[in-house]
């Protein structure tokens, strides 16, 4: 149905603007699909998006066109035409600098224990609008004429900030569980709070996201650790019993806490860290338009150049999100009323692990986020500056190109409400952050190797490359971080005084 309130005449005149740089596109794609004979409309997220004012990266249509008429229509108008969606009925599309995707109707269904959707291909508008996850996903700007078309009232939603279904919610949810998993996303990203049948349909039917595969269940958590509010999303998934299936360890930090033995609540700490972490990521780089990387775990710091964080930073908000994850694991009641969570950061540096790796998160991000959890209590020992320049030393090393998320993550590990203490926890990080940067001028630290490089120790002890020049090697490193600079000389005189002690030496 067309709009039929003046407020919602107001909001289309409104979408219409935002939308006005892609209208000449959206008039020509119309017009070669109506002179082919096909109907054609822009769907989804777009038509979302511009009612909200919000940038849409890619243009998604719907059409009677089938796969095959769908590339008939684009040849000689498209730039490029790829077809890996071919057995979903979507082709798609580059015309300048737009990507478009263009699907046949279609309803997508999973069969019982099935991981893969079953489409079927429908023939008109109505009824594919039907079949999508949300109501405000499911509004249309046919085309050319540009009619609005909203069959389940996703503006109304929209603007009540309510997330529905446009069917029941358990068949919207049964006909892809991922379903469960966008609208914890749209929580975060959007603000929208899901009604109370589809939070009781998620409740119910949480399980079935286990048919879906780790790879799409991790994209969409990635997306929601992205967005703007990645709390309110958590709490959906918590709530309705979803984290117990995609993230476990999350729901498991609601420890119980009686009146003889009370701790800090560790769930309600954890999601207070990923705040204040977020809180503390810098701006996003100029010309960026990435969303704080993919799930590769690269990003700043990685070439050496500062510490900055431009947010939304991927690998710091797992880590803040995880770091707490083995206490539940590692509590024990102390005589007196005390509890305790020793080495926490060492069986959760190992669940991390496990967890992203079960959720198919690629090396370099597993490797980035566990480390993080590993190290996020190393700086209590620091107290008002007893480390050495050594410690001080060994604690950029062991963090590497992680030091600016380690910086973020530690301060952000402070949620007490006590001011003094969190002040004098502030006071002592700042004056570690200090040294760090006096002994960076002094030493050139972030660069910090042995004087002499593997060729060098080769040539002075007569032994070829393999295992024992890697011992004098880290040999060398280990007396470099601990008693810094020592010059070309020194390090030479160092090594021949630890190879004199070596069996392979002759005189050790």
């Amino acid at each position: 149905m067309s709009t039929s309130t003046t407020a919602d005449g107001v909001l289309l005149a409104q979408a219409l603007r935002h939308l006005r740089p892609t209208l000449p596109l959206l008039s020509e794609v119309g017009e070669r699909f109506a002179d082919a004979g096909h109907e054609i409309a822009l769907v989804g997220g777009p038509v979302r998006d511009a009612f909200l004012g919000r940038p849409s990266p890619d243009l998604d249509f719907a059409t009677s066109a089938h796969p095959e008429q769908i590339e008939q229509v684009l040849a000689g108008w498209a730039d490029a035409v790829w077809d890996v969606g071919r057995a979903f009925g979507t082709i798609g599309c580059r015309r300048g600098e737009q990507t478009l995707e263009i699907t046949t109707y279609r309803a997508d269904a999973y069969e019982e224990d099935s991981r893969k959707p079953v489409v079927a291909f429908g023939d008109n508008l109505h009824d594919d609008l039907v079949r999508r996850d949300f109501t405000v996903n499911a509004m249309a700007l046919r085309l050319p004429d540009l009619t609005f078309v909203d069959p389940h009232g996703g503006l109304g939603d929209l603007a009540a900030q309510a997330l529905r279904t446009p069917h029941t919610p358990e068949v919207s949810f049964s006909d892809d569980p991922l379903r469960m998993m966008r609208a914890a996303r749209f929580a975060a990203q959007l603000g929208l709070v899901p009604a109370p049948e589809v939070l009781e349909a998620m409740t119910g039917m949480a399980s079935r996201i286990s048919i879906v595969s780790a790879e799409r269940v991790r994209d969409e958590l990635v997306k929601l650790l992205l967005a703007p509010d990645p709390r309110a999303g958590l709490e959906v998934m918590v709530a309705t019993g979803l984290a117990d299936h995609v993230l476990p360890e999350l729901p498991a930090l609601r420890l119980e806490v009686d009146e003889h033995h009370r701790h800090k609540d560790v769930y309600e700490h954890t999601l207070t860290v990923l705040e204040q972490a977020i809180a503390l990521e810098d701006a996003p780089s100029v010309g960026d338009d990435s969303p704080g990387g993919d799930s590769s775990g690269g990003g700043p710091a990685e070439d050496g150049a500062d510490d900055a964080v431009p947010g939304p930073d991927l690998v710091l908000r797992l880590a803040a999100l995880l770091h707490d994850i083995g206490k539940p694991a590692t509590r024990r009641f102390e005589p007196g009323g005390g509890v305790s969570f020793h080495h926490h950061e060492v069986v959760g540096a190992k669940m991390t692990r496990a967890r992203l790796r079960a959720l198919r998160f690629d090396k370099q991000t597993v490797r980035a986020v566990s480390r993080l959890v590993e190290l996020h209590l190393r700086f209590h020992g620091y107290g008002t500056g007893e480390w050495t320049d050594s410690a001080v030393r060994r604690y950029v090393a062991d963090a590497g190109p992680l030091l600016g998320r380690l910086h973020r993550l530690t301060r952000s590990d402070s949620t007490t409400r006590n001011r003094r203490k969190a002040a004098r926890l502030a006071a002592s990080y700042d004056h570690l952050e200090e040294r760090i940067a006096r002994l960076r001028e002094e030493e050139e630290l972030r660069a910090v190797r042995p004087e002499l490089d593997g060729n060098q120790i080769g040539e002075i002890l007569g032994i070829p490359p393999g295992p024992v020049l890697g011992r004098a090697y880290k040999h060398l490193l280990a007396v470099r971080l601990d008693q810094g600079p020592l010059g070309p000389e020194g390090a030479r005189r160092e090594l021949e005084r630890w190879w004199a002690d070596q069996p392979e030496s002759g005189r050790g």
